[in-house]
């Protein structure tokens, strides 16, 4: 029996969900059926549900940066060559200075990293200064 498409309000709603979905899966329904518009309107429910209940935050720029420099097997010299200098590339890494939309640019051309992620604001970790130390009695 075909039940109604309604909102999922809770864990049981969307396991039954899925369950009415898988269906689908293993019997695609033929475009324009009602039971291809059904099997999209299950999708979409339960897409929200998702969205809604086990969002994903995106990864801010430095794990993004990370992440593909793992996949592409490259080290912080290859985003130091893109960002100009072994310093920025280490305060961006570590979180103490965010990418100018100049740099943003550079890495999505160079990188086809979508810019969107690479602007988007995220904490800075502050500067730690080294206090200088004392002078031993040797040296004094």
């Amino acid at each position: 029996m075909m039940r109604d498409i309604r909102p999922l309000r809770n864990e049981d709603d969307y396991d039954e969900a899925l369950n009415d979905i898988a269906v689908y899966f293993e019997n695609e329904p033929a475009p324009g059926s009602t039971e291809a518009d059904r099997f999209d309107l299950l999708a979409l429910v339960i897409a929200d549900y998702e969205a809604k209940h086990w969002a994903i935050e995106a990864p801010d720029a430095p794990d993004l940066l990370r992440g593909q420099m793992e996949k592409k097997g490259l080290k912080q010299t290859d985003l130091a060559a893109v960002l100009g200098s072994k310093s920025r590339a280490s305060e961006v890494m570590n979180r103490h200075r965010h990418l100018t939309l100049q740099q943003a640019w550079k890495l999505h051309t160079a990188w086809q990293i979508p810019t969107d992620a690479l602007i988007r604001p995220y904490p800075l970790r502050p500067i730690k200064h080294r206090e200088p130390r004392p002078l031993s009695k040797e040296t004094a």
